[in-house]
């Protein structure tokens, strides 16, 4: 009966979004306001990061069963969005997505399609893992659409969409996926494998992409620490994203986190949070030319705050995972040439062979041309001599193969104290620092 009430609230009271350009002198002002529903904050940031919008700043208010956030923006290029089918669109975007009523819990971003079946791999990095998964589709005659690749904490994830290379369509024998699905997990499984290797297929229906990266790297737990030596351990380091937890007597527990800014810093924290089973009830995100500063006044679905020291811990190290998950580390090559079966097995065969390690990828193919983008390192993490990278291009093609400027390089932004309330402190005026207890951060 409740659900059935929160239904009919929802589709009388619709979302309205007001897109405005005149607010602000250097960024477009969007302002959304709808019923308020678990998973509806991370529904709005999707939208406007598969705009490819860049989020400068965002105030996020959810008390009192009402949704009510404003979010600065800017295309690629740092301009306002003034086209007017672009802002149409935008709008309508929103709207539908903020409006939905989902009979399935944490259905967000769920993208069916007909002409490709999704793979997804989770396993133990190691230099030369992706030359391998790729040798095996080629061999399959499975024809790589498009793909997304993350590295991370010495665990590897990826979402690899893939067709027949003989019909151009999904793949659906039963005997054919499993083939497949073997065959991928004795690739995964060819390491001293610290965990179980996952290998999972889906057709027709696939998840959006990165959301489902951010699902599998947290379910295969690549938050934790690794222990062991190696050029795969974690780099400790001033470099790392700042996270710290306050708790406000009962009410909230405040996160406050400081990173290197990027594209996607939002969506990615959402993600996470909201895979947690956390609301935001306010939020600030103030992002600068170096450093992004965002504050979260959270609970846990329950209604509770975060209460102890074990999940203290472990929220401060998804949230640190979330934030470090989709660094570019490494040199961006880009690889654009016409497209053909086994393309991507004869590229990361030739990386492999010349000691490149392939930290980050994203591949895609339209009208007949492949436009894909690697980030690599050596075989021990460090820079690549560009004499190699040289060898490379001279081996597949200058023209095809072109170095890209590795905006990862940037100066690390200065070392601050965190604080709380940078933009909240008349939102809670009635309290003091006395009523704060602090729980932290972790590093």
């Amino acid at each position: 009966m409740d659900e059935e009430f929160a239904k009919l609230i929802r589709r009388v009271n619709q979302p309205r979004v007001v897109i405005d350009n005149n607010a602000c002198e250097n960024a477009t002002v969007i302002k959304v306001d709808s019923v308020n529903k678990h998973g509806i904050l991370l529904e709005v940031v999707q939208v406007l990061t598969d705009m490819n919008l860049t989020i400068t700043k965002a105030y996020i208010s959810s008390d009192g069963g009402w949704f009510m956030d404003v979010f600065n923006v800017v295309d690629n290029y740092g301009n306002k969005i003034r086209d007017k089918e672009v802002i149409g669109y935008i709008q309508s975007r929103i709207e539908t997505s903020a409006g939905f009523v989902s009979s399935r819990r944490g259905s967000v971003g769920v993208m069916p399609s007909e002409e490709h079946t999704s793979i997804e791999l989770a396993g133990t990095d190691r230099p030369g893992l992706l030359s391998e998964v790729c040798a095996v589709l080629a061999d399959l005659r499975c024809n790589v659409v498009n793909a997304e690749i993350w590295t991370h904490n010495a665990r590897a994830a990826a979402v690899v969409h893939v067709t027949d290379d003989s019909t151009g369509c999904a793949i659906n024998d039963p005997e054919r996926l499993s083939t497949i699905r073997e065959l991928l997990c004795n690739v995964l499984k060819g390491s001293d494998d610290l965990k179980t290797a996952k290998t999972m297929l889906s057709a027709p229906g696939v998840m959006h992409r990165e959301r489902r990266l951010h699902q599998i790297m947290f379910a295969d737990g690549d938050y934790e620490r690794v222990e062991r030596a190696g050029v795969w351990a974690v780099e400790e380091g001033s470099s790392r994203p700042q996270v710290t937890l306050l708790n406000i007597e009962k009410d909230y527990t405040v996160i406050t986190m400081r990173s290197k800014d990027r594209p996607k810093l939002l969506f990615d924290i959402v993600c996470t949070l909201t895979d947690m089973q956390y609301v935001v009830f306010h939020g600030m995100v103030n992002a600068g030319r170096i450093e992004a500063y965002q504050e979260f006044y959270i609970r846990h679905v329950d209604g509770h705050p975060i209460s102890s020291e074990a999940e203290r811990v472990r929220v401060i190290q998804c949230l640190e995972a979330a934030i470090e998950r989709r660094g570019s580390e490494g040199l961006e090559l880009e690889l654009c040439t016409e497209d053909r079966l086994g393309l991507l097995s004869d590229i990361t065969r030739i990386f492999r062979e010349n000691s490149l390690y392939i930290k980050k990828a994203l591949i895609s193919t339209k009208g007949g041309k492949a436009n894909d983008t690697f980030y690599v390192t050596d075989v021990t993490g460090n820079p690549v001599d560009l004499k190699i990278i040289d060898s490379v291009r001279a081996q597949i093609g200058h023209t095809a193969l072109q170095v890209k400027l590795n905006s990862s390089l940037a100066p690390k932004p200065p070392s601050q104290e965190t604080t709380m309330g940078h933009f909240f402190g008349n939102l809670f005026k009635a309290r003091t620092f006395q009523n704060f207890k602090v729980i932290g951060s972790y590093s």
